[in-house]
């Protein structure tokens, strides 16, 4: 079985789960979990757990998330974005300037309210399973915080196309914010393309395709696309320890902050002297404590 962490480019019209269900079959192994889910209109990175690294996953999930999305304005739909049905139509020639300059504001800690297309559950239900059934209910907004938001793109008309690029916090509804943006200049959009680029250091540039990782699985050296799962927590610290630490690290041990050498508070990575990650150690208040526990 193998265990450490996959990157693939989400092709467009699948659920991250379908990604899931693909890769399962062409590992023949059924401890497969991502990291983040995508919708199925939205296409890149999607990161996967395998084996004992789907324990690690949530530390990926906390990772600064970046995108390329596709906004057009003037036009608004039930999912705000483009497999939803149109419920406005309006021109809105806005500019770029106005568009940038509406943007703006939503650097920074934020709140925003979830679409009713997504799986924040309210009162014991999906929000996306009410969605089908044609029923919207009044959702509490959610503290988000957004790094960046840049127009990299353009195209101005009555109902311009804009391309943002935004990095931002786990738990940011992308949909939500280019409408949000629309919303600032007295009009509404929706998305028509949505591309995750990276999570944390991780980069939707170093991830396989399905017909890749196929064709490797054909070969018979599909497990050489997997990451060693230090390699997958790469934008975290880490230390390395020396045989007689080791020890009491992989029976879970507290330590003093400063027998791992860390320097700061917050979780880090413990590897053995050759580089392979051993458990996940927070430090905080001078101790160092085990959160995840490998080998």
């Amino acid at each position: 079985m193998a265990d450490g962490f996959l990157l693939v480019d989400k092709p467009g019209g699948m659920t991250s789960h379908d990604v899931v269900a693909r890769v399962r079959r062409l590992l023949g192994q059924k401890k497969v979990g991502h990291a983040g889910t995508l919708d199925p209109m939205a296409t890149g990175l999607l990161v996967l757990g395998l084996g004992r690294a789907t324990r690690l996953i949530r530390y990926v999930q906390e990772g600064e998330k970046t995108y390329l999305a596709r906004a057009l304005f003037g036009v608004a739909t039930d999912s705000l974005d483009a497999e939803g049905a149109v419920l406005d139509r309006a021109p809105m020639p806005v500019s770029q300037a106005d568009v940038e300059q509406a943007s703006e504001r939503f650097v920074g800690h934020i709140m925003q309210i979830p679409p009713m297309v997504s799986a924040v559950k309210v009162g014991g239900r999906r929000l996306y399973e009410l969605a089908r059934e044609g029923t919207e209910v009044e959702r509490k907004a959610r503290p988000v915080v957004i790094h960046e938001i840049r127009v990299v793109e353009f195209a101005p008309s009555d109902y311009p196309e804009a391309e943002f690029l935004i990095r931002c916090g786990t738990g940011t509804y992308v949909r939500t914010l280019v409408d949000d943006t629309a919303r600032a200049l007295g009009g509404r959009a929706h998305l028509v393309a949505l591309r995750r680029t990276a999570i944390g250091p991780l980069d939707v540039a170093d991830a396989l395709t399905l017909e890749e990782l196929q064709a490797a699985a054909d070969d018979g050296v599909i497990e050489a696309s997997v990451l060693p799962p230090a390699a997958g927590l790469i934008g975290m610290a880490g230390v390395v320890v020396n045989e007689d630490v080791a020890g009491g690290v992989r029976h879970g041990a507290i330590f003093p902050a400063a027998v791992l050498g860390a320097e700061t508070d917050g979780p880090v990575r413990v590897l053995d002297e050759v580089g392979d990650l051993m458990a996940v150690y927070r430090i905080a208040g001078g101790a160092a404590r085990p959160e995840v526990v490998l080998s």
